[in-house]
């Protein structure tokens, strides 16, 4: 009998009695809420949805090919036929952007871009700040610096140093000196999101392959030949340091004098 008065007595506590069930239903609870919050991939994919299948894109990296700058929710610039741009009405979740909506960015060097409207014009800026679409080849007002920031995204022309703004309703301008709410855009795009495969552009080929390539989007083939410019290609290497690659390459094209888009 010793033995049983040193036995601690206390409330048994049985499978299933009320402190049991608040237990597994705290933890029930937690399990729920660890399910109910979305991953970023997840966030990311309802946001392709709604866009019809063009992604944000969040690095330099996937700035090339097919995109669709947007400004306002599910609005994106417009180009016009006679060279200016403008913002697009709002679509419906789940459109993609019409096709005057879509432009093409074409990278330059490590940090800029270019970028091509529907119309096979890149977009440059005039001296008012005033962004246009109607110059035939890259030069020194065609070149954009996308600046990505604490997951914002604002476009720097490598001319004038200012940002593209939406401040005016009408038509598409860089004159803002700093980046703010009115600058910041989304680019979109619908390529295949396969950054080893787009960073793998004219950098690793050498001068004569760039023009090869550049020649064969453009030139209307005689004899089933493609004719290139002959000359030293020295220049190029120089070019495409200086971000005067695409210009220069229009001006070897020019000489050639059998191309339909040469000036």
């Amino acid at each position: 009998m010793a033995a049983y008065a040193n036995v601690r007595v206390g409330k048994l506590r049985l499978k299933g009695s009320e402190s049991s069930a608040a237990s597994s239903m705290s933890t029930k609870n937690k399990q729920k809420k660890r399910k109910a919050e979305p991953t970023q991939n997840d966030v990311d994919k309802v946001d392709t949805t709604k866009h019809g299948g063009w992604w944000k894109a969040s690095y330099f990296a996937e700035l090339t090919g097919p995109v669709a700058i947007e400004f306002f929710p599910f609005s994106y610039i417009k180009s016009c036929d006679n060279g200016t741009f403008t913002f697009g009405a709002p679509h419906n979740e789940g459109d993609e952007p019409y096709p005057e909506e879509i432009l093409t960015a074409v990278r330059i060097s490590d940090t800029r871009i270019a970028l091509k409207s529907g119309y096979g014009k890149y977009l440059s800026v005039t001296s008012n700040g005033k962004v246009v679409g109607r110059s035939e080849a890259i030069g020194a007002l065609e070149q954009w610096d996308p600046v990505f920031e604490d997951g914002k995204l604002a476009l720097m022309s490598s001319s004038n140093q200012c940002f593209l703004t939406c401040k005016n309703d009408d038509e598409l301008t860089a004159t803002a000196t700093s980046a703010g709410l009115d600058e910041f855009v989304k680019i979109r795009s619908n390529a295949e999101r396969n950054v080893k495969k787009a960073s793998v552009i004219e950098e690793e080929e050498d001068a004569s392959q760039v023009e090869l390539h550049y020649v064969k989007q453009f030139q209307c083939f005689q004899d089933k030949k493609i004719k290139v410019n002959p000359g030293d290609v020295k220049n190029l290497d120089a070019a495409r340091k200086s971000g005067t690659l695409h210009e220069t390459l229009l001006d070897r094209r020019e000489k050639m004098k059998s191309d339909r888009m040469c000036k």
